[in-house]
């Protein structure tokens, strides 16, 4: 009895853990994982939070500073007496002091620092989502390369069961007599060329499992596995249009305006203008005087030999003064630094102007990319449906002609290559199709899933 119930608990909890180490995971899923983890993503929220810090501390820069020191000398030799004479003293001094100033005016610096960390806040922030949007297609990329492996493998072992089947007939006509063993010989080799091409596709797909883990940062590709798409959600030509004329997929024209709105690499480059014109005007404060408050607090306490002096309390208390004052500080000439610096400022802006109208050009150029892929993709699904077709109707009668002795195995294995590449065809011009329009809607702020 307790033998029985150590092998149910024992096979419960190995059907357990098979379960838990299979899991299928679905491409948002992979998406939000690849963000939570990967190296370069936790970077650029490293470098996020460094402005947050430096935008603090333009914003700190208006309070008044607050310093303390505390200093103790002492001096031996020949030195001057009240009686002006010279004679061998040593004398000892310690001092206190606390000072503080408030930047009154500095030439609109610190509103236009504090301006240009909040812009670079606000690039940093762009940045980090430029680099999600970056790890989200690479993840769709390497997920729709898994799903069209996947569809290649089973194509492949579909044909191994069409050779199996035709091996499995010629061994029962040879054992009748009906067939020769040379017949049977070229049908064994050609399940084993079959066999050879679904080996082939079955590493292709380790290989892109394990690609796609790496982009998670997982360990080990063991037990990961896909969700595939519904058959309906891989599109057939009734249902999707592609073209300027009212079809699905607008124009370039149309999908840019939506894009350069809501991108971040654009709000990045746009920011950066921006920042550049911040900096113009914090190069341009060195022109103007600034003024300042100052304050502070001190006393002294003085011993020399062969001198009666007072108590160290008594002194501290009759040194201790106070001040207050304003500091104004007025530029004259500084060797033309200013005037330079205002210039590199402003070079600086039309470099900034630059990679703006840049990445904007750059964006158009990989919208136009993906839209006429996507025409391309509906066109080639057009064709392949119909290669398909046609190419499974020729197998199917080759089939028929090749089984009642009026096909030779040369005509079946070219009818059944042909049906296999028509096959292939159909699968990649499917998920081509699926990936472009999730591109297409991931340009128009939409997330990427299908």
């Amino acid at each position: 009895m307790i033998r029985s119930t150590l092998f149910i608990v024992t096979a419960c909890l190995a059907c357990t853990d098979m379960v838990a180490q299979t899991k299928t995971w679905s491409l948002r899923e992979c998406c939000d994982y690849a963000v939570s983890h990967n190296i370069s993503i936790r970077q650029k929220e490293n470098q996020q939070r460094q402005q947050e810090l430096r935008l603090s501390t333009a914003r700190n820069s208006r309070l008044p500073d607050l310093s303390g020191s505390v200093g103790q000398n002492f001096s031996f030799g020949r030195g001057l007496t009240a009686e002006n004479t010279y004679t061998n003293t040593n004398t000892s001094s310690t001092s206190f002091s606390l000072g503080t100033s408030v930047p009154l005016f500095t030439g609109f610096q610190i509103p236009n620092q504090i301006k240009l960390n909040r812009l670079n806040l606000e690039a940093a922030t762009a940045d980090l989502e430029k680099a999600k949007n970056d790890i989200r297609t690479q993840v769709a990329q390497a997920y729709v390369q898994i799903l069209y492996d996947k569809e290649m493998a089973d194509v492949a072992h579909r044909q191994i069961a069409i050779d199996s089947g035709q091996v499995a007939r010629l061994q029962a006509l040879v054992d009748n007599g009906k067939a020769s063993e040379a017949q049977l010989s070229q049908q064994r080799a050609t399940m084993a060329n079959s066999q050879l091409t679904a080996t082939q596709a079955d590493n292709n797909l380790q290989l892109a499992l394990l690609a796609l883990t790496q982009l998670l940062e997982l360990p080990t590709p063991d037990g990961f596995d896909v969700v595939r798409p519904s058959v309906s959600t891989l599109l057939s030509p009734q249902t999707s249009t592609v073209g300027d004329d009212g079809g699905i997929v607008p124009s370039p024209d149309q999908i840019y305006a939506e894009a350069v709105g809501i991108k971040p690499e654009v709000q990045s480059a746009q920011l950066a203008v921006t920042a550049a014109e911040r900096s113009i005007d914090i190069a341009k404060a060195a022109n103007y005087p600034t003024l300042s408050l100052n304050g502070g607090l001190g006393s002294n306490y003085y011993k020399t030999s062969g001198f009666q002096a007072d108590g160290f309390a008594k002194q501290i208390k009759n040194n201790f003064s106070q001040y207050i004052g304003l500091n104004l500080s007025v530029p004259i000439f500084n060797r033309f630094q200013t005037r330079n610096n205002i210039r590199l400022a402003e070079i600086d802006r039309e470099n900034q102007q630059l990679q703006l109208d840049n990445t904007k050009k750059v964006l158009y150029k990989e919208i136009q990319q993906v839209y006429y892929n996507t025409i391309g993709a509906q066109q080639k699904l057009n064709s392949s449906l119909q290669a398909a077709q046609s190419s499974k109707d020729a197998f199917t009668l080759t089939e028929a002609k090749y089984e009642n002795g009026k096909a030779n195995i040369t005509e079946f294995n070219e009818a059944k290559n042909n049906y296999l590449k028509a096959e292939s065809d159909l699968v990649q011009a499917r998920y081509e199709l699926l990936y472009q329009q999730a591109l297409i809607q991931f340009y128009r702020g939409q997330e990427l899933n299908f």
